[in-house]
């Protein structure tokens, strides 16, 4: 039986990123940038006014000073000329500051009369101009290789010009349940029957973490159905089965992974909850076979999926362990290393009361997973303990 650590290195033995491909801005976010991102122009690419008034020489501003208007420069439509003398011209907001003026008077400071306009505040500096290249300039660096991109780097992107960026792919990672006890949401429940929830949560963990979700459905308790459901995937980079892993009787997915040409890498880990979660291939496929239990599966997919569908994704990201203050004593562990479902607040970490493999409720409000090492020995409120966070 392996370690969590000895299990992760074997889920990540020889993973590296996908190809690459290139994608619209509006596809860009929780990507993995395949290569550096590079300003095609300066943003703004002129002298800008940043208010709506009159474009002047600093040098002809005090107060009561009279100037004539000579044109106006809205955004889009430059003024044609140079700014001279005692001369201003109208300008917008967003227009572009014409040659010769250092300045912008807004509208408020002036009175207008006709094509002349009267300074009527003492104007200190020069100012309400954004240099060009206030943002940005061409060929600086917007991201680089291997950033996460979020949603306003497509602005940024689209601001200097860029339509395409070239991203890692997304994983395929195909996920289907095995039981016959178990249905869809909303269906007529008979004796010994139970809701079909785990994938639900598996697959929205699977797309933030930068993988291509898809749920085949829910194998029945037969070999020749799971091995069906293998089939299915093949064309996958991913293959999640959930449940059918243990020993009884009707726990037929290793048999059927067998019989499909798998080659199993491990059986089983140290780890609480998720002891039976094992791994293996079908061909380049990969394959990650998580408990059935709902804390069991969402836990070793927190743990061993997730490093592989970032890494596959183009990011170089292992799980970050944050420290907090314990609310309360904890006991000493035993021989598996144990993740615990718990709030964290403040640097305080307080464990949800019923860590039973079975329950989904603490996993409600718990947007951690307290990690306690094999043989730890007991603690006392206050102490500190690694943590790793689910949000």
């Amino acid at each position: 039986m392996l370690s969590v650590d000895e299990a992760i290195a074997a889920i990540m033995d020889g993973a590296a990123p996908l190809g690459a491909e290139k994608t619209g801005l509006s596809e860009i976010v929780d990507r993995i940038a395949a290569e550096d991102v590079k300003a095609r122009m300066t943003q703004p690419p002129f002298p800008a006014s940043a208010m709506d008034g009159y474009a002047v020489r600093f040098v002809d501003m005090k107060e009561t000073a009279v100037l004539t208007v000579i044109g106006e420069a809205p955004a889009g439509a430059p003024f044609d000329g140079k700014v001279g003398e005692g001369e201003a011209v109208r300008i917008f907001t967003g227009g572009a500051v014409p040659a010769g003026a250092d300045h912008v008077v807004i509208q408020e400071d002036v009175t207008r009369e006709g094509e002349r306009i009267t300074v009527n505040e003492d104007q200190e500096q020069p100012r309400n101009i954004r240099a060009a290249g206030i943002d940005f300039k061409k060929g600086d660096m917007l991201a680089e290789k291997g950033a996460r991109l979020h949603e306003i780097h497509s602005a940024l992107f689209a601001a200097a010009n860029i339509a395409e960026i070239c991203v890692y792919r997304r994983p395929k990672v195909a996920v289907f349940s095995n039981g016959d006890e178990l249905k869809e949401p909303g269906s007529e429940l008979k004796p010994g029957e139970i809701i079909n929830s785990n994938h639900y949560a598996l697959c929205a963990m699977i797309r933030k973490w930068g993988g291509e979700a898809i749920y085949l459905g829910c194998a029945s308790d037969s070999e020749d159905a799971i091995r069906d459901y293998f089939k299915r995937g093949a064309e996958t980079d991913i293959i999640i089965p959930v449940g059918g892993a243990s020993v009884g009787d009707y726990d037929f997915v290793k048999s059927a992974f067998a019989k499909e040409g798998g080659e199993t890498k491990f059986s089983k880990v140290a780890v609480r909850p998720g002891k039976p979660v094992w791994c293996g291939r079908i061909g380049e496929t990969r394959v990650i076979g998580l408990p059935g239990n709902p804390a069991s599966a969402i836990v070793t997919a927190a743990l061993f999926v997730q490093p592989l569908v970032r890494r596959l994704a183009g990011e170089d990201w292992s799980a970050p362990f944050w420290t907090a203050a314990l609310a309360a004593p904890v006991s000493a562990n035993g021989g598996r290393e144990a993740y615990m479902r718990a709030q964290e607040k403040d640097g305080v970490i307080t464990l949800a009361p019923n860590q039973d493999s079975s329950l989904l409720f603490p996993f409600g409000t718990a947007n951690a997973l307290l990690r306690r090492l094999a043989h730890a020995p007991a603690l006392e409120a206050g102490d500190k303990v690694e943590f790793v966070r689910l949000r």
